[in-house]
């Protein structure tokens, strides 16, 4: 009697086991190729030391060749990071009209007319990560 009910249970619900079995494979087959695009395999709970990345050191020839001084390099950096003009000079501790001459001698330097383009000229040029 108990193997008639579970062939009728396998009958009555053969679909569902059926996508129940697809479901796994597939999910099975998506962790393995997860795992294989981003090149790591299960390390077992452990985590993997990456090694140290150097900083960032700006080309100091290309610093040289441009003429930049520090503090036009220092404004750079902060321009880079999205800082205004009245932010740039509160955390400089000077004016806005030395951050603003900074960077007009900056921009003439880099052969930019923005700051955005500065920043992009900048990175090319090695003088900023």
């Amino acid at each position: 009697m108990m193997l008639a009910e579970n062939r009728l249970l396998g009958v009555a619900h053969s679909s569902e086991i059926y996508a129940l079995l697809v479901a796994a494979v597939f999910a099975g087959v998506g962790i393995r190729l997860g795992l294989t695009f981003i090149g790591r395999k299960p390390t077992n709970g452990q985590d993997v030391a990456m090694p140290a990345v150097d900083p960032f050191r700006p080309d100091d020839e290309r610093l040289t060749e441009l003429k930049i001084t520090p503090r036009e390099l220092e404004i750079l950096r902060l321009i880079a990071e999205g800082l205004s003009t009245r932010e740039i000079a509160d955390k400089l501790f000077v004016s806005d009209s030395t951050v603003k001459t900074h960077s007009s001698r900056l921009f003439d330097k880099l052969g930019a007319k923005r700051r955005t383009q500065a920043v992009q000229l900048a990175k090319v040029a090695r003088l900023i990560p």
